[in-house]
């Protein structure tokens, strides 16, 4: 499902990198990103050297799309939590208000009951700067003027 596009001012995506640098030292994490449901990267903290953050963060926002379509062939609207194991690495997904994917790659380092219990204390914070920047964002949008056809095409005569 996609979400209307929101501006993300620099106080609102400052407090989010901070948000991420706190779970990304909380949780003895090697590096956090926060993305968007359509799959858009929009900010990281830790060691991100040799991931492709671009396939990355569509690849999480697929994987979370996927798992919403398991989720409500059993009669649940999503699953909002995902964890996956490997050999080195384990990856932690959490979907933020509802449209935000928290991406946490870390290892044996730290354990998968740190990983939630820091994920669950920062979703709120996450939660309350999006709610700002998206009340900031509507707030613009309510000053700008929408274009129609007739506009479109006086500007291109």
């Amino acid at each position: 499902m996609s979400y209307g596009n929101f501006i993300l001012r620099e106080p609102e995506y400052e407090a989010l990198l901070w948000a991420l640098r706190k779970l990304l030292v909380d949780a003895s994490a090697k590096v956090v990103f926060l993305v968007d449901k359509d799959g858009t990267l929009l900010a990281s903290a830790g060691d991100a050297v040799g991931f492709d953050t671009t396939s990355l963060a569509s690849l999480a926002a697929g994987n979370i799309a996927a798992t919403g379509g398991l989720a409500n062939l059993i009669g649940e609207k999503e699953f909002s939590i995902l964890f996956h194991e490997g050999e080195r690495d384990n990856m932690h997904l959490s979907v933020v208000a509802e449209r935000l994917i928290l991406v946490v790659v870390f290892d044996r380092r730290s354990s998968v009951g740190l990983v939630r219990l820091r994920v669950r204390q920062a979703v709120g914070r996450f939660a309350a700067i999006m709610a700002v920047a998206l009340a900031a964002s509507e707030a613009e949008d309510e000053g700008v003027e929408e274009l129609t056809e007739a506009d479109i095409e006086s500007l291109f005569k």
